[in-house]
């Protein structure tokens, strides 16, 4: 049986550790954090996220704002909040199901339970890109080896680089949001803007000049391709 990883996102001690409790009985591997920051720091490989809107340092909705731009993880939204309204901007901000305290534990592990199936189930679905190598003019970056070549003699680039890179170039011609890379490359994606991110890409373009078609995507990301 395939292990399910739940991220619980949650300020309060008594409910988090009730959440943990839940969970841990169903035979789930949990993690709680009672921060937003720690939450996105946590957020890669997991199977779905339980979330509070009332956090103490971002607020909820924000942290689904920046999530959905680097991830598809199934969201639910566990929280005081009540009313259309809230519900509302919750599944605009990337929400895929929100729920008001209290709950009954066996409605919340159907819930729970039901994103899962139907994530795993479209990821079943969706293509898996062959692995590739990309040429333009007289670079060739090749992504199963991860190395980059001109003319044939190899670009010295460190390993952030090459991941970088391939976070980027695994997707050519595609836009490429900053969440999203973040996420590949330092497992988290940040709130705001990344100044990491922004010295790797420049090293990339000093290192490998014209040849490489790296675009900026303003007030996004990134996109590899002519």
């Amino acid at each position: 049986m395939t292990t399910v990883r739940v991220l619980v996102v949650e300020d309060d001690e008594g409910v988090g550790e009730a959440l943990v409790e839940t969970f841990t009985t169903a035979g789930w591997e949990t993690t709680l954090c009672r921060r937003g920051d720690d939450g996105l720091r946590r957020v890669k490989d997991v199977d779905v996220v339980l979330l509070d809107l009332g956090l103490p340092d971002i607020d909820g909705l924000e942290f689904l704002h920046v999530l959905r731009r680097a991830s598809t993880v199934p969201v639910l939204v566990l929280t005081a909040r009540d009313g259309d309204g809230a519900m509302i901007l919750g599944l605009r901000a990337g929400a895929d199901d929100y729920l008001v305290k209290p709950v009954s534990q066996a409605v919340l592990l159907a819930r729970v339970q039901a994103l899962i199936r139907r994530s795993r189930v479209a990821g079943d679905q969706r293509p898996r890109p062959p692995q590739q190598s990309l040429s333009w003019g007289r670079l060739v970056v090749d992504l199963p080896a991860r190395t980059v070549t001109r003319e044939g003699r190899p670009v010295a680039l460190t390993a952030t680089e090459i991941d970088v890179l391939t976070a980027i170039a695994s997707r050519p011609g595609e836009a490429v949001s900053r969440e999203e890379i973040q996420l590949q490359v330092w497992g988290a994606p940040e709130v705001g803007r990344s100044r990491s991110l922004d010295f790797f890409v420049a090293s990339l373009r000093s290192k490998l000049g014209e040849d490489l078609p790296l675009h900026t995507v303003r007030g996004f990301g990134f996109r590899l391709g002519r």
